[in-house]
């Protein structure tokens, strides 16, 4: 966001003002307007930095918290495959595939006997 200029606030106010027929006249009154409306630009100013630096130090803040989780997380890997380099072994081998086959096969024949 941009930061408001000093009398940005008092302007849009004394159009505002005029707009509905009240027109700020110079004297005492209009000049503590002018201050309150300049001390509420500076304030506005001023959270919004504040605002930017917690963003900044809020995602600072998570983002170390996501790399703890994932450190916390994460899957153990062997010594030896992470200075191998090669990638780990498949869940199904040969051998699983043959005893899934085999089972089919008993089942259907006890199936045939039941008959």
């Amino acid at each position: 966001m941009k930061p408001i200029d000093k009398n940005e606030i008092y302007n849009n106010l004394s159009d505002f003002l005029k707009s509905k027929g009240i027109d700020l006249t110079e004297g005492s009154a209009t000049q503590q307007i002018q201050k309150g409306c300049n001390l509420l630009a500076d304030s506005i100013n001023l959270s919004q930095e504040g605002f930017a630096r917690a963003k900044v130090e809020l995602d600072k803040k998570l983002d170390q918290m996501r790399q703890v989780i994932h450190e916390k997380t994460a899957p153990k890997s062997s010594a030896t495959t992470s200075t191998a380099g090669t990638p780990p072994p498949k869940a199904k081998t040969a051998t699983s595939k043959a005893r899934k086959t085999s089972h089919r096969k008993k089942a259907k024949s006890g199936k045939a006997r039941s008959k």
